[in-house]
């Protein structure tokens, strides 16, 4: 995959991702999301269990493995199915992407021309904060591919 359809493939995604933010609106609420739907509808783990084709005891068994972080994402699913609902998984970044991959190449920048500007402040060459940062730029344009930034921590 090119550089340029990498960085196409990330605007998109930070694009769908910024309109899942804030993110905190989706905590999970203290007894998990199956148990709070449950109880919003007026529904008994006796009711749940029947559509699930399970016992009282699996419900809270489903209940209680959501609420630990431990519940199998097929599992997740068949009880949305049973509520009426649709399972949303995703992961996002706490940070666009772009931000992240830029962050990552300035890092391995900064790492590699701090060896030349510490020659170049020794030798009294003093650079201002203009000049690295256009050094810094100049570098990851073209020194650095994104898919050589993750190996080079």
């Amino acid at each position: 995959m090119s550089t340029k359809i990498r960085k196409n493939a990330r605007r998109a995604l930070d694009q769908r991702f910024s309109d899942i933010r804030p993110i905190e609106q989706y905590s999970v609420p203290t007894k998990g999301w199956i148990r709070a739907i449950r109880d919003a509808l007026g529904m008994t783990s006796a009711q749940l269990a029947t559509r699930l084709d399970m016992s009282r005891q699996g419900v809270h068994k489903v209940e209680h493995s959501e609420a630990n972080d431990t519940i199998r994402l097929n599992t997740l699913r068949k009880v949305a199915e049973a509520l009426d609902c649709t399972l949303v998984y995703a992961l996002v970044p706490n940070a666009s992407l772009e931000e992240k991959v830029h962050g990552q190449a300035r890092k391995i920048a900064l790492r590699e021309l701090s060896r030349v500007s510490h020659t170049m402040a020794l030798e009294a060459q003093g650079e201002t904060n203009r000049d690295i940062e256009s050094r810094i730029e100049e570098y990851i344009r073209d020194n650095l591919r994104d898919k050589d930034l993750w190996g080079k921590t």
